[in-house]
C-alpha cells in the first residue's frame, strides 16, 4: 500500500513502539502526527508533534478538530502502573481503555469523511489471559480487545478497517525488566503495516501469542 497520500495519527509516539510506528510511516512518505503529552519530546524528522493526552477529553476533541485529514489512527498509548491497588487499576483503565474510546469516538467521523480509513488498537497477549501481578493491565487489555471487536462491527458500514494487535513482550522500556523472548518494535510495526495492506483484522505477533489465542478455542 502507498502510504504517501495518507495522514496518520499515532498516540504515545515519543518512544518505544509508538515512535517506531511514527518513524516507519514517515519513512514511507506518510504525513505523521505524534499525539503525545509533551510535544517537545518528539524530535524525529518528518513527524509532527500534537498535544494529546488520551485521558483528557478536551485535548482529544481539540486534536480531532485540528487533524481533519487523518485516515489512519494508531491507538498505541498505553501504561503499566506499578502496584495493583484500585488507584493503579483505574490509571491503567483511563489510558488503556477509556483513552481508546475517546480517540476512537473523536476520530471515527474523520475516518468516515476520508473514505473509511484504518483504526489500529495495540493490545496484548494479556487480552487473552490473566496475570496476577499485572491484573489491572491484563484486565484493561481484555476490555480493550472487546471494545476493538465492537468498534469493528460499528464502523464496518462506514468502511473503516479495524485491526487488533496482540503481542507478548516487546523490546521497549515497559518490558525492560522482563526476561524471555522479546519481539522488536520494527518487527511488530512491519507486521501491522502488512495487516493494513492485506485487510487483516488481527495481528498475532509471535509464537507465544498465537499459541495462547489458539488455546482459547479448546
Amino acid at each position: 500500500m502507498d502510504f504517501s497520500d495518507k495522514a496518520v495519527l499515532v498516540t504515545g509516539a515519543n518512544r518505544g513502539l509508538g515512535r517506531a510506528f511514527a518513524r516507519e510511516f514517515a519513512k514511507r512518505g506518510a504525513k505523521v502526527y505524534a499525539g503525545v503529552r509533551n510535544p517537545a519530546s518528539v524530535t524525529d524528522e518528518g513527524v509532527t508533534p500534537v498535544q494529546l493526552d488520551v485521558t483528557d477529553q478536551a485535548q482529544v476533541e481539540a486534536a480531532a478538530k485540528e487533524l481533519g485529514d487523518v485516515s489512519v489512527v494508531i491507538n498505541n498509548a498505553g501504561v503499566l502502573v506499578e502496584g495493583e491497588g484500585l488507584d493503579s487499576i483505574q490509571a491503567e483503565f483511563d489510558v488503556n481503555v477509556y483513552g481508546i474510546v475517546r480517540v476512537t469516538d473523536a476520530f471515527a467521523p474523520i475516518l468516515k469523511a476520508n473514505g473509511g480509513g484504518t483504526l489500529v488498537n495495540v493490545l496484548s497477549i494479556l487480552s487473552f489471559v490473566g496475570r496476577p501481578d499485572w491484573r489491572g493491565y491484563a484486565a484493561s487489555k481484555a476490555a480493550a480487545w472487546s471494545l476493538t471487536n465492537s468498534a469493528r462491527e460499528a464502523l464496518r458500514e462506514q468502511g473503516t478497517h479495524v485491526v487488533a494487535v496482540h503481542s507478548a513482550f516487546i523490546d521497549t522500556d515497559m518490558a525492560a525488566a522482563q526476561t524471555g523472548p522479546k519481539i522488536s518494535t520494527e518487527d511488530l510495526v512491519a507486521q501491522v503495516l502488512t495487516a493494513i495492506e492485506n485487510g487483516d483484522d488481527e495481528v498475532l505477533a509471535d509464537d507465544r501469542t498465537r499459541a495462547v489465542k489458539a488455546a482459547l478455542a479448546s
